[in-house]
This record gives C-alpha cells, structure tokens and sequence, in this order.
C-alpha cells in the first residue's frame, strides 16, 4: 500500500467509526498554529471580556499553537453532535444543552473509543481526546475542518444543524486527506443575536463580552452577581439560548437529535417555579446527577433562581 493510498484509507476509516458512534459532522485540518486567530483571542483577553475565566489567560499559547498541547499532532479530527430538543418554554428556564446527561462525558467517550478503534486497525498511532475543557480552539477547527462557519454569537453554524452542536477534537500523530475549510461567512447583513440579546453581551460582530453575558453569569461566575447584572438573568437560572433561538439558520435548520443521552430530563424542563425556589441541596443532587449543570454547584443555581425574581413583576 503507497503512503497516499494509506492515507486514503485511514481517513476513510475514522469518518466512518465517526459516525457509527453517533457523531452527526467530522471535518480534517491540519495541524498547525493559529496565528491570525490566536491574534484575536490574545486581544479578546487583552479587553477583558473573559471576566473571571482566568483559566483562559493560563494556556492561552497552547490555544494559538496546538503544537504547544500536542507536540506530534499532524491532523486535527473535528466532530460535532446536534443536541436540540425545543427551545425553553418555562418561566425558569435551563439551557437546551443541559436538558440531558453532561456532553463531557459523552462526547468524550466516545472519542475516546474512537481513538482505540483507530488505533488497534493503524497500531503506532497515538492521539489525543478533547472536548471543551482542553486548550484547544474548537471552534475553529471545526471551521477548519469543513464542519460550518463562526456566527456573529460566536458559536459555530452548520448548513444542515445549525448551531446547536456539540463540538469534540481527536489531535493525531498521522496523516490525513483535509477537509476544505468552510471559508463562507453565512450570516451576511443579519444581526438578528445582536439585537435579541438583552444585556448587549454580543458587543460586536463576532465578539461576545462574557461580563454580560447570561450563561457566563449563571455557570461560570462565583459568588454574588455585579450589581448592575443582578436582575438581568431574564428568567434564566442555567446558560442562555437567546442568541441562538433567534438565528435564521437555527428556526430553518434545527432539527431534533436523536441522541437518546441528550433526551430533556423532566425533572428539569417542568419545574414550576416554586418548585425551583424551594430546591433542597438533596434534590439539586439527584436531578443533575451525570448532568453539565452541576458546573454551577448548588449554591450558583439557588443564586440564580433567587435574581431572576428580582428582575420579575409577575410570578
């Protein structure tokens, strides 16, 4: 077997194993440094528009340079999993994404088979599985690999999915056929996230300032809310789906998954909201089990659901 042909033959392979794990995209780029994007990240930080993710700031020159994570890497295999299952209804409302089990988990492991698969039909083969706690650009290796375009939210688009995707990285130390890059910006004239979102988090085409931002606020920050956000949740208690809700290509293309482990747990799209104000810590425990919202830990979401009723008139 040639080397091209070779290569032909495990790239092949890996979208195949792809998709028979259950991953609905996965686009191939070459691995190499991000100057121009890694640019605006470091400008992005330089403004402060992370907040209080100073994790961010601790590896950025591994997000510029997947070399710096990975030193072997030759191939980045971007995947995506569409996660959309309706848009939140309640007066307390939860994020489409963390209506099921925690995609961490999922996404991860099935990278990881992924990986083993791989490696026990190309045996020397070496890799690396990452989902979004990894210092690793996803989304723009995703564009990268063909997968979709980055909207003006700063979430990925796909033609067919929308933006309602999970995204995942297998880093390689081998050589792959690459995707074209999907080089269109699709969202032309429109500003329909910008002008949806109630705190004016999205400052900029393609900017988000996450001090603003609502799923920023209700996950990652700790402690009390800024005074000036403190009633500016909007009924949101966990993350926030306003700027993606209103995308065009979301209300066109957004289709329901058919991943049973991102299935909306009733215990949390039904919740009244007495029910959410007379949450135990026993209860927090049981419903988001195996579940992305316990990143807010239970004093997070009981602070939550406390601010929104200082922005209500009507309960």
């Amino acid at each position: 077997m040639s080397e091209i042909e070779k290569i032909q033959s495990i790239t092949h392979f890996i979208k195949k194993k792809a998709h028979e794990l259950g991953f609905d995209k996965v686009g191939i780029a070459p691995a190499g440094p991000l100057d121009e994007e890694g640019s605006r990240l470091r400008q992005w930080l330089d403004r402060g528009y992370h907040a209080t993710m100073n994790w961010m700031l601790s590896r950025v020159n591994e997000r510029r340079d997947v070399h710096r994570y990975f030193p072997e890497a030759k191939s980045v295999v971007s995947v995506a999993m569409n996660y959309f299952h309706g848009t939140a209804k309640e007066k307390l409302k939860i994020s489409n994404y963390a209506w099921g089990d925690d995609y961490h988990v999922v996404l991860k492991k099935r990278l990881i088979q992924l990986l083993k698969d791989i490696q026990e039909r190309y045996p020397g083969v070496k890799g690396i599985a990452c989902v979004d706690t990894s210092p690793v650009m996803e989304k723009v290796w995703a564009q990268r690999g063909g997968i979709g375009w980055i909207g003006k939210h700063t979430n990925l688009i796909s033609r067919d999915y929308g933006s309602w995707l999970f995204l995942g990285e297998l880093i390689l130390d081998c050589e792959l056929e690459h995707d074209s890059p999907f080089e269109e910006d699709l969202c032309g004239s429109c500003t329909a996230c910008i002008d949806a979102c109630p705190t004016g988090a999205v400052v900029d085409d393609y900017i988000v300032d996450a001090n603003k931002c609502i799923s920023y606020l209700t996950i990652e920050h700790r402690g009390e809310l800024p005074e000036e956000m403190a009633d500016q949740l909007h009924d949101w208690i966990y993350g926030c789906d306003i700027c993606q809700e209103v995308c065009p290509w979301n209300i066109k293309f957004g289709r329901r998954s058919e991943e049973v482990a991102f299935s909306p747990r009733s215990d949390i799209v039904k919740k009244t909201v007495e029910e959410w104000e007379s949450l135990t810590e026993e209860e927090y425990k049981r419903i988001f089990r195996k579940s992305a919202i316990k990143r807010a830990k239970f004093e997070g979401i009981k602070r939550n659901i406390s601010a929104n009723f200082l922005g209500r008139r009507e309960i």
